[in-house]
């Protein structure tokens, strides 16, 4: 599993993903399976996943481990380098010790699964450098207090040590992060225009509020230290010496440390373009069709994904006229779209009051759900989930709703955000889909289960690809309604005006990076097609520019999980249970679509005979 960028890790949306692989997992072994090889691989598994943990700090934290508690990950050139190396070191280890044919079906598939993810990891090393390290999304900017506010707990005296180890660590780690701007400035590799207010907005709020400024208010940082720190059973004069160490790591390394970011993006600022698409970089065309199949795993092209997604839009249109039928609405669609954008029936007031009323149904609606989920499911997750809003420092610059993973041993829940800025861009007819897509049955339901299933190797239970990830969440909107949710029709409409903006992404996203739309052409598209704002629409071209294909995902992998459903309930007619399907689908982890379809094709085959 790839564990160069822990933000994209840490928050499901990221773009960890595998290539399709050559390995036939269904050909039969030549042999009765081999203890002794078994076991080996085994070993190999936890030997590869433990070198590539102790190489990462931060997903040591996510996993509620604490052996480098105080550290951050190092993006240097040379650990890339060196991972790049070590990749290519274990693919050969893997080919050269252990034979598929003396495996049980079992340790195939995950011989299989690593296989991929080699390849794909050493695949993605040619464009290492054409991300953009900071962005509105996952940016560092943003994503370093994020992690210290939601992943670094503090139970004990040494926790906070660590933590005001990990304030001065910020200094260094945004020297490496400046140097890679730099490296990428001079391959031609900057952001739009666009981003850099984002960046530079996120960076300044992380430097508001004490010990920063005057004011009497403690800015993020601090706020979040002092009030983990006053939770320790600790005599008053060692908390606040624990305080004024992290006060002193604040002036003396995260101050200087953003200032001198700041500058940096000030100075790139001034060379940045408004082309963009990914078609811009160098080898562009090239770096997008890879992202494509490190996204969807499949070999779709560019061309077929656009033309997949036009035809799901017209699909869609026509199911939101039924329901503009079922409320008696008489306009045209477009007209329809105007109004759920504008009557205010559909939007809890832009107020305290209003977003708790928002976290309180969405609380309701998961409880709803949760209920009823032994209904459709074998396997359910143990860990908690929690709904929360996205922190103020970077509610401007982030998506709508998004979902962090719990640590396996349960000391962090599986956290649903929703993102209130603006609660004019959270219609309450979304709130139903976005609830079910981030939480249960979808992303909490499916990680939460992948990350507790013992029996698998860590590299399995803890890694993943886009496309059946995200594809689960957007199955599972469509499972809600299967279950006898949105029962309100304006509900069904948001259903669908979600389910259509994943179709729309098909469209912009090849539309911007394979055939050089401009940022305007493609906001008018979602504009003129689904009932989002002209804001929340610029929100999510912005997102899809700095994100090249990571938007295919959704629908992509909702597609083949429905299609591989449908073709096992049509072979099995009256003996297809979904729940038995949704246990083979979620008990093999993340796994690549076309692996998906193996397992489904073959769990069919056992059921007939």
């Amino acid at each position: 599993m790839r564990l160069g960028n822990f933000a994209a890790i840490l928050l499901v949306g990221g773009a960890i993903a595998c290539a399709s692989s050559s390995t036939s997992r269904d050909s039969p072994a030549a042999t009765a399976p081999d203890p002794a090889q078994i076991a080996e691989l085994q070993l190999f598994f936890e030997r590869t996943f433990e070198r590539r943990l102790a190489g990462s700090p931060q997903f040591q934290t996510a996993l509620g481990l604490k052996d480098d508690y105080g550290k951050w990950d190092s993006i240097t050139e040379a650990k890339a380098r060196a991972d790049f190396e070590a990749v290519a070191r274990e693919l050969a280890e893997l080919r050269s010790r252990f034979d598929p044919a003396l495996l049980d079906e079992s340790s195939r598939l995950s011989y299989e699964l690593f296989e991929i993810e080699a390849l794909d990891e050493i695949a993605g090393y040619e464009w290492r450098f054409h991300a953009y390290p900071v962005n509105q999304m996952f940016g560092m900017q943003a994503a370093i207090p994020a992690f210290l506010l939601n992943f670094h707990q503090i139970t004990s005296e040494s926790d906070a040590v660590a933590y005001v180890s990990r304030l001065r660590g910020v200094k260094p780690l945004i020297a490496q992060l400046i140097r890679n701007l730099e490296v990428r400035a001079d391959r031609g590799i900057l952001p739009p225009q666009f981003v850099f207010p984002y960046v530079l907005g996120d960076s300044r709020n992380v430097l508001s509020g004490a010990p920063f400024d005057a004011t009497a208010d403690a800015g993020t940082l601090l706020s979040d230290f002092e009030t983990k720190v006053a939770k320790l059973d600790l005599p008053a004069a060692r908390r606040e010496s624990l305080i004024d160490a992290a006060v002193r790591a604040l002036i003396e390394c995260v101050g200087p440390a953003y200032r001198s970011l700041i500058a940096a993006v000030e100075s790139l600022q001034t060379l940045a373009s408004r082309d963009d698409g990914a078609w811009k970089l160098p080898n562009g065309r090239d770096y997008y069709a890879f992202r494509l199949r490190h996204i969807t795993t499949t070999d779709l092209s560019a061309e077929e994904i656009h033309e997949l997604g036009l035809l799901e839009v017209a699909r869609i249109h026509a199911e939101m006229r039924a329901v503009m039928r079922a409320v008696s609405f008489e306009g045209t669609l477009q007209d329809f779209f105007a109004f759920a954008r504008t009557d205010d029936r559909f939007y809890h007031p832009d107020t305290d009051e209003g977003r708790a009323a928002y976290l309180a149904r969405a609380d309701d609606l998961l409880a709803g759900m949760t209920e009823k989920l032994p209904e459709s499911f074998v396997t359910l997750p143990k860990a908690d989930l929690v709904a929360k809003a996205v922190e103020p420092f970077r509610e401007k610059s982030a998506g709508k709703a998004f979902y962090s993973r719990p640590a396996p041993d349960g000391s962090r829940p599986g956290i649903f955000y929703a993102n209130l800025y603006s609660m004019r861009d959270m219609p309450i007819y979304e709130l139903e889909s976005l609830v079910y897509h981030e939480g249960v049955p979808g992303h909490h339901l499916q990680i939460a289960v992948a990350s507790e299933l013992a029996d698998l190797p860590r590299f399995r239970r803890f890694g993943g690809t886009t496309a059946y990830i995200e594809g689960w969440g957007l199955y599972a909107e469509r499972l809600g309604r299967e279950m006898g949710f949105f029962e309100d029709p304006y509900s069904d409409f948001g259903r669908l005006s979600l389910e259509l903006w994943r179709a729309c992404r098909l469209v912009v996203d090849t539309g911007i990076h394979e055939y050089r739309w401009t940022r305007e052409r493609a906001i008018d598209y979602l504009v003129e097609n689904t009932p989002a704002s002209e804001a929340a629409s610029r929100k999510a071209i912005e997102r899809y520019i700095v994100m090249p294909g990571q938007a295919t995902a959704y629908k992509i992998g909702m597609l083949r999980i429905l299609t591989a459903r449908e073709k096992a309930r049509s072979a099995l007619g009256d003996a297809f249970e979904l729940r038995e399907f949704h246990d083979v689908v979620l008990r093999n982890g993340a796994v690549p679509m076309p692996v998906l379809e193996a397992i489904v094709d073959r769990w069919t085959r056992t059921q007939l005979f």
